[in-house]
């Protein structure tokens, strides 16, 4: 096992509150034998604060048809995943969102149409549930993928005359991925996830690093070209209107998946950009048309960026 492999699982095992132990398997067990992982991730992992506050969840199936059954549902994660759920177990509350394994190694790839799930997964999580030992491999194999992605995805964007060292290249890495999403967090949100533990992103980083080697040194051992700044700077514009155009996309398919969507949007912006918008009672019963007219007088209020 790779040393980023064997830094990524060790970081997985990590024990958390027992709550949210319990709450992953109330999650799992919806889902029967579909049911592979469950991953922990977010504020909430990073400041282990629960009560009050929405958790995330991140549940990993074997395939949308045996999560589902003949449901619309199966679609619906397929053509724009994650479908995403409310969740709440022993007074806590959370969102959960649902992938296939097979999205879950893909979307954590350089090749994913937006940057959602390999942002955060490059970020500490946790498996808090898990089928077999099979399903903790694989898990472990997806979440590789993010940090290179992220390191492949950063290193052109790096002014060449300037010494790093390799926490600034994550705060750069992070700073890009929050732009490529409609984000309502602070402006400095992105570096104050690595200031929040900038030990392990620095044991990290050169396990990173390392993986990336390996992988270039396997492909035939045949010269890598290192993508250029313009054509980087291409794909991230890319990233930046697929994620937000993905975001609202997202948001009316919750108006069907997820009760309550509309307020738990405002209540994210509210609690990350200290803003006190109130959703009123027409966009809960419209959300969808509720949450268009809402969306730009934020983006123009700079709520959301």
């Amino acid at each position: 096992m790779s040393e980023l492999k064997t830094l990524i699982a060790q970081e997985l095992a990590q024990p958390v509150d027992g709550r949210v132990t319990a709450f992953a398997a109330a999650i799992a067990a919806q889902y029967g034998e579909a049911s592979r992982a469950v991953l922990f991730y977010g504020s909430c992992l990073r400041s282990t604060e629960l009560d009050g506050q929405m958790l995330d969840f991140y549940l990993i199936v074997s395939d949308y048809e045996a999560a589902y059954g003949k449901s619309w549902l199966v679609g619906a994660n397929r053509r724009l995943p994650p479908n995403v759920f409310p969740a709440e177990h022993d007074g806590l509350v959370a969102k959960v969102a649902v992938l296939s394994e097979s999205d879950f190694h893909k979307l954590n790839r350089i090749g994913a149409s937006a940057v959602s799930v390999w942002a955060r997964f490059a970020q500490p999580s946790r498996l808090v549930w898990q089928a077999d030992e099979a399903a903790q491999v694989r898990a472990v194999e997806a979440i590789e993928g993010a940090s290179i992605t992220l390191f492949d995805m950063t290193f052109p964007m790096m002014n060449i005359d300037t010494k790093y060292n390799i926490v600034d290249l994550w705060k750069r890495g992070f700073e890009l991925t929050y732009g490529a999403e409609l984000r309502a967090e602070r402006k400095d949100r992105s570096g104050s996830v690595v200031d929040s533990d900038p030990e392990r992103y620095a044991r990290f980083g050169p396990a990173v690093l390392a993986a990336i080697a390996a992988r270039d040194e396997v492909e035939d051992k045949k010269l890598k070209i290192v993508a250029s700044r313009d054509a980087v700077e291409k794909r991230w514009r890319q990233l930046r209107r697929n994620g937000k155009l993905l975001t609202l996309a997202r948001l009316a398919k919750a108006s069907a998946t997820y009760a309550g969507g509309i307020d738990y949007l405002a209540w994210k912006i509210n609690r990350h950009a200290g803003t006190d918008y109130v959703i009123k009672p027409w966009q809960r019963k419209w959300p969808i048309l509720g949450a268009l007219v809402m969306l730009p007088r934020l983006i123009a209020g700079g709520a959301i960026k």
